[in-house]
């Protein structure tokens, strides 16, 4: 196989069909061998019946269902567990990510490079969408340490060699992109044209998008625990030199200590920054045991693949 395309689906039963048409006219330029996975994230619509037409239509589109909704990354991860191909694209299922451009995905990792991610130019997402993914690239690259580029998503093409290095990362919180970063190998980025949504709205609320935020940041990066150690000395200091004012002034002037209420706000918010540091220790010690915990990082329901990878801790239920 020379290309396979990984694509997590979820609510998408408007797109999928025009998706697939696109997909085959712009893969059949390049080579005739190529697979296209649809993993359908349990999205509770027509998905996996059109899914399973088109499999049944045309043997190179393979069908992963999942029995819940485990999120995006962990569906692209069964993608990338069953995915044969010499070179693998991911990208999301709403033709925001244009299948057009695979061709120049393709034609940039000909140059020498096991990655190539999609930069896009323009992004045609909502206003607000765009300055809070700006803002939250902003805090991660402090809290991580890193450069990460705010305008580059899923969508991009990489190596065999880069799947199997991923295929072998099984932590439960899972963030594509920055674990592709992390993998290394030569890396180049070609702007690409980002288009207008296909169909309904995001499916991403902003809760959704707030605890994935927050958990690619705990994931990536233990800063925090690192801040909340320099508050803690910040705060003992200026409490020290505070007590020394107020020693220094009884000695000097003989004033008596006054300031009750002051002194009663004081506590009030020296114990709600106690409580907010010890509840940024209690989430990383949650992901630590969710990490002991060693599930499988998605259960499959069906498929209209034949056989299942060895190794990857799922069976073909229909098989």
């Amino acid at each position: 196989m020379d290309i396979s395309v990984v694509i997590p689906v979820y609510k998408a039963e408007g797109c999928l069909l025009e998706l697939y048409r696109r997909l085959v006219a712009a893969l059949e330029q390049i080579t005739p061998d190529f697979e296209i996975i649809l993993v359908e994230d349990c999205g509770g619509d027509r998905s996996w019946e059109i899914i399973a037409e088109l499999a049944q239509a045309d043997p190179r589109v393979k069908g992963i269902q999942l029995s819940r909704n485990f999120g995006q990354h962990h569906a692209i991860t069964a993608g990338l567990d069953r995915c044969d191909g010499d070179w693998v694209v991911v990208m999301d299922c709403d033709l925001q990510d244009q299948p057009e451009e695979i061709l120049h995905l393709y034609a940039k990792a000909q140059e020498g490079f096991d990655v190539v991610r999609a930069r896009r130019g323009q992004r045609k997402d909502p206003l607000f969408k765009r300055m809070t993914s700006w803002l939250f690239y902003k805090v991660f690259n402090y809290l991580a340490e890193a450069q990460y580029d705010g305008q580059v998503g899923n969508f991009r093409i990489v190596s065999r060699k880069v799947v199997e290095v991923l295929r072998q990362m099984r932590e439960q919180t899972r963030g594509f992109t920055l674990m592709v970063d992390w993998v290394g190998f030569p890396t180049a980025s070609i702007d690409v044209c980002h288009a207008e949504r296909l169909g309904s709205r995001s499916t991403y609320t902003w809760s959704k998008l707030f605890r994935l935020a927050i958990n690619i940041v705990i994931a990536h990066s233990d800063k925090p625990l690192r801040l909340a150690v320099k508050l803690g000395f910040l705060m003992a200091f200026c409490a020290f030199l505070y007590g020394f004012y107020i020693v220094a002034r009884s000695l000097a002037c003989g004033s008596p200590i006054v300031g009750w209420s002051s002194l009663i706000v004081s506590m009030y918010f020296l114990g709600g920054l106690i409580v907010t540091l010890l509840g940024v220790i209690g989430i990383y010690l949650g992901k630590t045991f969710d990490e002991t915990k060693h599930r499988p990082l998605y259960v499959v329901r069906q498929t209209t693949v034949f056989a299942a990878p060895s190794g990857c801790g799922w069976k073909n239920e229909n098989g």
